[in-house]
């Protein structure tokens, strides 16, 4: 299959295009600098421009393209958080309307869009989506893929946890304090934590794409969820390292703001999209998720 690729830069984005090399499929990455092989093409996301010509007989778009959540949400980077996430996917979305033959359209998006603390509430991608800064850009993240969404692409809207893998940022900046030997709960521990290891990402993707009963919104996280705390006792026990250090709230909100939020607010999301399309977990819970990213 042709996959067209944005974001091929990123963590996630390198993880994909290796994993469908090496399946033989081929991969043309979208950058914004001049192409260095014949493999990338130019596009300006900023200013809307794509040449829908370079996405000929493409199967499959996938937009990872968005900056770094994991700083301080000032009030020019919660526009950066938000333009980089919707420019790109509606200049992606925009030049796959004029397709003659519409690919499917894959776009990453956020666990976070279902609010900021969600309880012990059940979280399917029926449910509604919240309230919060990220629950807002979700919303229009999404809705940026419409142009695709009315040519008749079938549009998918990755709705990811934390994507467990020793190479992962998000993870590198959770398992630090345990490295170090002061590891603990954030929070009062109670909280649901959404994770996921790379290697069901990397499959829940090729999934959707390959798969016509899959369209919409689609969790990416274990299908068995995790509180924080056993989250936590789960990352100690495979690292070696105690958890005997809990950050309090009042701390991760002094220091990170509404960021901290994603990490101390509560979201119990299940895959139920993934499940009811036949699709299986290699790691369906924390203990062999965290194994195999620290393996």
């Amino acid at each position: 299959m042709k996959y067209v690729l944005a974001g091929s830069s990123g963590f996630l984005g390198k993880a994909l295009a290796r994993d469908l090399l090496a399946d033989g499929h081929q991969v043309t990455r979208l950058v914004r600098r001049e192409p260095s092989q014949p493999s990338e093409v130019r596009w300006d996301p900023a200013r809307g421009q794509l040449d829908p010509a370079a996405l000929a007989n493409a199967d499959v778009l996938i937009n990872l393209a968005g900056a770094n959540i994991g700083r301080p949400w000032t009030p020019t980077y919660r526009k950066t958080i938000r333009e980089s996430r919707v420019s790109t996917t509606a200049t992606l979305a925009s030049a796959a309307a004029q397709l003659d033959r519409p690919p499917v359209f894959i776009t990453q998006s956020g666990i976070g869009g279902y609010g900021k603390d969600c309880g012990d509430e059940i979280l399917t991608e029926q449910s509604e989506l919240g309230e919060g800064f990220l629950a807002d850009v979700v919303r229009v993240w999404e809705g940026a893929a419409d142009p695709a969404r009315e040519a008749g692409c079938r549009v998918i809207a990755l709705r990811t946890g934390v994507v467990l893998d020793r190479s992962a940022p998000a993870f590198q900046l959770l398992s630090l304090p345990f490295r170090v030997g002061v590891g603990g709960r954030l929070g009062p521990g109670t909280q649901y934590f959404p994770v996921v290891s790379l290697t069901d990402w990397l499959r829940a993707v090729r999934h959707c794409a390959e798969n016509n009963e899959v369209a919409g919104p689609v969790n990416v996280t274990l299908p068995t969820p995790i509180t924080n705390q056993d989250f936590t006792k789960a990352l100690g026990a495979a690292m070696h390292r105690p958890t005997l250090i809990p950050v309090p709230s009042f701390v991760l909100t002094t220091l990170l703001g509404e960021f901290a939020w994603e990490l101390i607010g509560s979201k119990r999301a299940l895959p139920n999209t993934l499940l009811s399309t036949t699709f299986t977990f290699t790691h369906p819970t924390a203990q062999p998720a965290l194994t195999s990213a620290l393996a």
